[in-house]
């Protein structure tokens, strides 16, 4: 009899936390670590920045560069995957979707996205915010034998993130080439 009490209670709760709302989306995405493509890969990058390792992160920018550093200094984790392959579609493009499924939760909203069939090049790029303050960052840029994913996580200043682009894993934007449609 105790034993069907505690079924019965367990499937209530169940219930209730399956009819709950789902909390809004944070900042940080869940990335997976994709172990299984690092044998296939030809090059891989993998850069996970925060807490204590970001705070060494922090030190060394103040040493080298105060432009780094005022970059940083907001910044509570950093995130970057980046695989290059030598052969087309190595990698499934599932991999890819369950981050950019992320992206469409609430607090996401699209900056940049440009897609292009013939080349199969796909490039997205994600702000996190709450009214006013970007909490938040996302890059995702795939290529038939590359992908690229980037998460920041903290206050971000646009402005000066386009001065990464290029460093850490973080893909270059045409922005230029994407503002004429091409």
């Amino acid at each position: 009899m105790k034993s069907t009490h505690s079924l019965a209670a367990l499937a209530a709760t169940a219930s209730l936390l399956l009819g709950a709302p789902a909390p809004a989306a944070g900042p940080k995405l869940q990335i997976p670590d994709f172990s299984h493509l690092r044998q296939k890969a030809s090059d891989s990058v993998d850069i996970s920045l925060d807490g204590l390792l970001l705070n060494i992160a922090k030190r060394i920018a103040r040493e080298d560069d105060d432009e780094v550093m005022t970059l940083l200094s907001d910044i509570k984790s950093l995130r970057v995957r980046n695989f290059e392959f030598d052969s087309d579609d190595a990698y499934s493009r599932a991999d890819i979707e369950s981050v950019r499924k992320q992206l469409s939760a609430p607090g996401w909203s699209a900056l940049v996205q440009s897609h292009k069939r013939d080349e199969k090049e796909d490039v997205d790029v994600f702000i996190n915010t709450d009214g006013e303050k970007i909490l938040g960052l996302a890059v995702v840029a795939c290529e038939p034998r590359s992908f690229t994913i980037v998460n920041i996580v903290g206050n971000i200043d646009i402005d000066k993130f386009a001065k990464l682009e290029g460093e850490l894993g973080i893909p270059r934007i045409e922005t230029d080439k994407l503002s004429k449609g091409e």
